[in-house]
């Protein structure tokens, strides 16, 4: 298969020299072809993302319609004819032609003909979709629409893609709807060495944002003070912005898992917990290092620290080529288990107690309520987790996240059952003594034919951190030169 064949010879490329980070318009077509290939007779529409409301908003392309095309302008669309598995004809991108009254407003379009000389399609007025579907739909051997997109085709119309669709059928009633977004999904599952050179950089931007961070924080800062350096880093060293909402949780803050709202006062003897990722044209890193508010690590932050790095290399040790993903998941927990029984937070590996009525829940989910890790790639949660029976191929890309998170108010939220009351009593010291602490360790990996490689260096082991955090604050570090080059070698401005 062509497309596979890519990714191969991807990997031999990416071993002799680091490749621009690029992605070449014959990548596009090997991904569209690859699609195709899973698919029967039919026409194919994928649908880009909607115009903002208003244009002074930021449009972001959604993941699988830039998949497939490389176009980042909003209200386009995708549209291949396929018969026997191949793209009959030449692939059509429809797109809003370039008007310059409109674009001192919005900005340059590459407009109709700029289709072809940039991505290699033809080029067509997006204004003529519908005509254009009716045309090939009323010709078509097979009545069948394959559709990428925000689309529910058992729900009602509430999205615009629903709209569009509806559109189709209003005028092809005999056209029967089948979406591909999971066929889709499948083809994202493996990166090429052209996304994984990004990822390395978006990775490697966050990764510098660490650094900064962990030699910038002092108690009686504010998170957002530390927030917005991570994303000043981001920006000079050419991401596009922050690939999710950045994380920045202090003291009770780090107790909460999706904490965004980076406006507490850091206090003495806080926990930070830092949850942060650059995207870098369109992919998205994913790091989290969890660090003392004063540079020293107490007994007790110490202690659930240790327990949450031993988890994670537990899970890495489990990482192998061809590897099921779960055998990660299984390491992690049995280490979690073996900890916290350890530091009094459960009564022994493997306990439960009562989390509703007849349901027994284990243990340890009081303190780590989320799964392992999650895969990377044009989204934060892109497909390809390492989890369940899917196995780590070369191509994958995925993270290992381990936590622990004592909330202060645990011991008045379990169920209150004699079961439960029993729990209480024997854990109510050990979650007094950690209680209000939240520790979150996440790294990015990639696998290659041989190995699971570990991408996402900053500082991890307490040492690293104490040293790096008694450093003097002087200011953001220098700017990788390389950010100047690439932007300058594909027209960007330099950040």
């Amino acid at each position: 298969m062509k497309f596979r064949s890519l990714i191969i010879t991807g990997f031999a490329l990416l071993a002799a020299s680091q490749l621009d980070a690029q992605i070449p318009n014959d990548e596009y077509a090997a991904r569209r072809m690859a699609l195709a290939q899973k698919l029967g007779d039919g026409i194919l529409v994928a649908l880009g993302s909607p115009e903002p409301e208003e244009d002074f908003l930021s449009f972001n392309q959604n993941s699988n319609f830039k998949y497939l095309t490389n176009f980042n302008e909003p209200a386009a669309a995708l549209v291949m004819v396929i018969r026997n598995g191949a793209i009959a004809g030449s692939p059509m991108l429809f797109v809003q032609p370039s008007d310059p009254a409109r674009e001192v407003w919005t900005g340059h379009r590459l407009g109709i003909p700029g289709v072809k000389a940039a991505l290699a399609m033809e080029g067509r007025n997006i204004a003529t979709l519908g005509k254009v579907v009716d045309s090939l739909a009323a010709s078509a051997p097979s009545a069948t629409l394959f559709t990428v997109g925000n689309f529910n085709p058992d729900g009602p119309i509430i999205t615009p893609d629903d709209q569009i669709v509806a559109g189709f059928l209003k005028s092809n009633n005999r056209l029967a709807i089948k979406s591909v977004n999971n066929e889709v999904a499948n083809l994202r599952r493996i990166k090429t060495a052209a996304e994984l050179d990004l990822l390395r950089r978006s990775v490697n931007i966050t990764v510098g944002a660490h650094r900064d961070a962990m030699r910038l924080i002092e108690p009686g800062m504010n998170e957002f003070e530390v927030q917005a350096l991570i994303e000043y880093d981001f920006r000079r060293n050419g991401a596009d912005r922050p690939s999710f909402s950045t994380i920045v949780g202090s003291g009770p803050n780090s107790t909460t898992l999706h904490y965004n709202a980076d406006d507490r006062f850091i206090e003495q003897n806080d926990m930070i917990v830092m949850d942060i990722g650059a995207s870098y044209r369109g992919y998205a890193a994913d790091v989290t290092r969890t660090v003392p508010a004063d540079g020293t690590f107490s007994d007790a932050q110490r202690d659930i620290y240790s327990a949450v790095r031993a988890a994670q290399a537990a899970a890495e040790a489990a990482a192998k080529v061809n590897v099921p993903g779960r055998a990660l998941s299984d390491a992690a927990n049995a280490s979690l288990d073996a900890s916290l029984s350890k530091l009094g937070l459960i009564e022994s590996p493997g306990a439960t107690y009562e989390c509703g009525p007849g349901r027994e829940c284990l243990q340890r989910t009081l303190y780590y309520m989320h799964s392992l890790g999650h895969g990377i790639g044009l989204d934060v949660h892109d497909p390809g987790a390492a989890s369940g029976t899917a196995p780590l191929v070369p191509g994958s890309a995925f993270t290992i996240e381990p936590g622990i998170y004592v909330r202060g108010n645990l011991l008045d939220i379990i169920p209150n059952t004699p079961k439960n009351q029993a729990l209480i009593s024997k854990i109510r010291p050990a979650v007094q003594k950690y209680a209000n602490i939240g520790v979150r360790i996440e790294d990015d990996y990639i696998v290659t034919p041989t190995t699971v490689e570990w991408i996402s260096r900053a500082p991890r082991e307490i040492a690293e951190i104490e040293a790096i955090m008694k450093e003097k604050w002087t200011g953001p570090s220098p700017r990788d030169p390389a950010t100047v080059e690439a932007y300058r070698s594909t027209g960007r401005r330099a950040p």
